[in-house]
This record gives structure tokens, sequence and C-alpha cells, in this order.
């Protein structure tokens, strides 16, 4: 699956229209294995890695961007995050019960299986550095729709999202291609634009996730094919990979700032577990009396 795991920038040349494709194929298989979640769960979770992705490529940042999805519905949390490495982690959080009961209704997947909540994403660039986040309330039938009025109501940008992910022999795979009308000085007729735009999200709609997804054709084909008559530039794709940022010091350092009392069970020890990579970490009374300083030696 040489084809997956990567974030493809092009742009349409003479338009003023720019783009990003991403693909996740054993990556988001390994993020999703690490949980047992119910399949729709994990097609939620699925589309919010993938379109994570997409709007981190179209960022320039030297950190950390997180998209995070926050609702009162049966799937109440998704987070995924990605690194300017390209190291990308996510998780869900959800009732099973509501999602059981979601399954057997009808309707869009946001309102269905999310309901009322909003969808915000987060640079992180470091402590000498000012966050900047985005946010925009859960109005839409789709991950996409909703990150869509975004950029519309906040960026002025208009802005097409098509994303889609399935489960086949070689696991979950996930596909996403974000176009955008960029400002131009260019003087052009303003019908003229409004037509160029229009064909190419006319375009983008004729796309197929069989097709975003299909294994004989690299991201430069599928790109071809859909705008080859409006000459379409790709650049060197970056690379994308499952990696979690946990580790026992980390862990550990999170645990000195709570109260002792608060983490220690039964046994006069403490055990967590990562959300986002599910690996158990074992403190017995031994470790947390060094790591509370209360170590005699």
């Amino acid at each position: 699956m040489k084809n997956f795991d990567l974030a493809q920038t092009f742009q349409l040349d003479g338009l003023d229209v720019r783009g990003r494709l991403v693909r996740l194929g054993p990556t988001l298989d390994q993020i999703l294995k690490s949980h047992d979640y119910p399949e729709v769960v994990a097609e939620m979770l699925a589309e919010t890695l993938v379109l994570g992705a997409a709007l981190a490529s179209i960022l320039k940042y030297d950190g950390l961007f997180t998209l995070q999805v926050q609702s009162d519905g049966p799937i109440s949390l998704l987070v995924a995050d990605l690194t300017s490495a390209g190291d990308l982690r996510g998780y869900a959080r959800f009732d099973a019960d509501r999602v059981a009961e979601a399954q057997t209704k009808e309707g869009a997947k946001v309102p269905r299986l999310l309901g009322s909540g909003h969808l915000a994403f987060t640079v992180d660039q470091g402590p000498d550095t000012e966050r900047y986040q985005g946010i925009v309330a859960l109005e839409g039938g789709t991950l996409a729709a909703c990150a869509q009025n975004y950029f519309r109501s906040s960026e002025q940008l208009e802005t097409v999202i098509f994303l889609g992910s399935e489960k086949n022999a070689d696991g979950h795979q996930a596909g996403a291609v974000l176009v955008q009308r960029m400002p131009t000085d260019k003087k052009k007729d303003s019908d003229e634009a409004h037509e160029e735009w229009h064909r190419v999200v006319v375009l983008l709609s004729s796309l197929k996730l069989e097709e975003l997804l299909a294994q004989n054709l690299s991201p430069d084909d599928v790109l071809y094919r859909l705008y080859h008559d409006d000459g379409v530039r790709t650049y060197e794709p970056k690379i994308l990979q499952h990696k979690c940022r946990c580790s026992r010091q980390k862990v550990a350092t999170t645990l000195k700032s709570l109260p002792r009392d608060e983490v220690t069970g039964d046994d006069g020890g403490a055990h967590v577990n990562c959300e986002f990579c599910a690996t158990d970490y074992e403190f017995t009374q031994t470790d947390l009396d060094k790591i509370y300083g209360t170590d005699e030696a």
C-alpha cells in the first residue's frame, strides 16, 4: 500500500485553487486496532483522522495540530492530532448503549451519532508562541460539511471537502480531498472566476470513494483524472505514520502533578492506560514513593 499514509499538496494552474489529497491505510488500521471500537465509531474516528490530516496539511506549523470533536451525542469525543513530523494518533469516547441505539435510526451521521457540539482545531507550536484555534458548531450532516462551514464563516475561503472511509480485506482505509479557492489580485471577470470554481466543485463531486482509495491508482493518478483539463501541479507528499507520544516518564510526570491519594489503587500502586494507543503503565507503591519523593532511600 505504497500509495497510502500521505498528504499530497496540489494546485490547479491558472485557477487560483489549491488543494490537498490525503490517504490513510496501514497507519489508520494501527490506530483503530488499538481499541475495540464498534464499527460505526471506528468509521467516525477514521473520518476525523483523515480530516485532521487534511486540515493540518494546509497550515505551516512546527509543533502539534489537534482536531477535536466534542458533543452530547452517543459519540461524545473524537480526537486526532498530528505533529509537524507526520506522527498521527487519535481516539474516541462513546456510550456503547447509545451508539447501538443510534445505529437503528436513520439520518445523517453528525446529528445521529454526535448530536449537538462543536468541532475545534488547535495549532500548538510550543510555550513561546501563541496558540491558534478555530471552532465551529456541529451544523451539517457530515464532518466535512462542518469543516466547510468554518472556512466559509471564519476564514471567508470557499472550501469543499470530500472524505470517506471503508473497511475491506486490507483493513481500514480513509481518504480526503480538500480544495480551496484562494484570494487573488489577478484581473479576472467575476463570472468567469465563478464558473471556473463551479467546475472545480462539480468535478470533485464526481469522485467516488472507491476511486480515491484504489490501491492501483497513485494520488497523482486520481488528481489527473479529476483535473487534467485545468493543469494540476503536485508536490512532494508528506508521509504520515502512527506514533503515540506517551512514555513511562511522561505518565510519571503527570502523576506527580496530581494528589497521590487520587491515583493510588487498593494495592497502593497506580494503573494508567493511554487513551490513544491503549498502552498500560503500572506503577508499584515503591514506584510512587520515588515519584512523590517519599522514598526513604
